[in-house]
């Protein structure tokens, strides 16, 4: 892939003003697969474990999900569109993440992604049933391709707010009070990965899944070697797909970093934020606006310590924009908003955290001391 070509003042290339002001240079990562076994279209849902499910069904309803359905081992949890439940809390001895369920276009997707693989086509343990492929991505998690039977119907939006802009005054005689309540979840945006295997793991979600790069970052210094994060999309054409539905980044662990759910706007963001805290849950970070997807985030601890992010306002690319390449930093998270914490980052030298940088420097993985400086750095400019 060429470095995109300046055609005069006015005209604006694939990645000025847009996503990243630098393209790939000639022989790096395309970004996307040639000939996929299939392409999925979304995120369908996440499972956990969890040994207390009444207090995971406090913190969703707090955090803002709808429950869609509830026994004695499992916990569905919703979204107010309409579709499969976005997330499944299973009761198990320990809190854990299991990995990821993605959306197939059709049902013959599945049969397709079977032969590829050598796996059945089984059914899907789900509110409303349907058909699933289970799979084992690089990194060891699983991840699941279904395509769901009866569709959950649509529950109550909540409301945007009416604002003034300038001299567009559209909102007279009357005031603005957004409601002290849970920002209410929409439905599931992303999910972030850490790996020690990232290339084969982003090799994979292309080949196998179909998805596309919309950004890639790499380590100051050692663009030679290659990205060390990338913001991954689904391919659906002329049709705009959000910036990332799956991220995944290079570290010493391998795990769930975080997931992120859409809600109404920026004041459902700030007003549920304040609802959160004053039910004493933890703000990691924020609130701010990311630079790669542009969205406004918010991100919260549950009590199992899984961090979970609100979001609104994220960027929408279709198939032909191709890759940005951008130097991964802190300062470069974020447009505006409260220099990252250390939570967020992950940086804080817990027992668990010194014992994955010994078993990734000692382990066959694309970990080295080289790449542990540079993400120790980059966490720290």
């Amino acid at each position: 892939m060429s470095e995109p070509r300046v055609l005069g003042t006015d005209v604006k290339t694939a990645h000025q003003d847009l996503h990243s002001d630098r393209g790939a240079l000639r022989g790096e990562h395309p970004g996307r697969s040639r000939n996929p076994v299939i392409k999925v279209t979304d995120l369908a849902w996440l499972e956990f474990e969890k040994p207390d499910l009444d207090r995971a069904e406090v913190f969703a309803r707090d955090f803002g999900f709808g429950i869609a359905a509830r026994t004695e081992s499992e916990l569905w949890l919703r979204g107010t569109f309409p579709g499969s439940p976005c997330m499944v809390i299973r009761r198990g001895r320990s809190s854990r993440f299991i990995g990821p369920a993605f959306r197939a276009a059709e049902r013959a997707d599945l049969d397709r992604l079977a032969r590829a693989t050598g796996c059945d086509v089984r059914d899907a343990d789900v509110p409303g049933g349907g058909k699933v492929v289970g799979l084992l991505d690089p990194s060891g998690f699983p991840v699941r391709v279904v395509h769901c039977g009866e569709q959950l119907s649509p529950l109550p939006e909540q409301q945007s707010l009416l604002l003034n802009f300038g001299t567009a005054r559209r909102r007279t005689n009357a005031t603005q009070r957004p409601p002290r309540e849970p920002s209410r979840i929409q439905r599931l945006g992303h999910l972030v990965l850490e790996t020690r295997v990232f290339a084969r793991a982003l090799d994979w979600y292309l080949d196998t899944l179909g998805m596309i790069v919309s950004d890639f970052l790499f380590l100051d210094g050692q663009r030679e070697r290659g990205p060390v994060m990338a913001f991954i999309r689904c391919d659906l054409g002329s049709v705009p797909a959000d910036h990332h539905t799956l991220a995944m980044h290079l570290g010493p662990g391998t795990g769930y970093v975080h997931s992120a759910y859409q809600v109404t706007d920026l004041d459902s963001i700030a007003a549920g934020g304040e609802y959160l805290k004053e039910r004493g849950y933890q703000r990691s970070w924020g609130i701010g606006r990311h630079i790669q997807g542009s969205q406004l985030f918010d991100y919260w601890r549950d009590p199992d310590h899984f961090m979970l992010e609100h979001f609104a306002d994220g960027d929408l690319f279709s198939c032909d924009i191709e890759p940005g390449w951008a130097a991964f930093s802190t300062s470069g998270l974020a447009q505006w908003g409260p220099p990252a914490t250390r939570d967020f980052l992950g940086a804080s030298p817990t027992p668990e955290r010194v014992r994955h940088v010994i078993e990734a420097l000692r382990g066959d993985n694309e970990m080295d001391m080289a790449r542990l400086l540079g993400l120790v750095k980059a966490a720290k400019s």
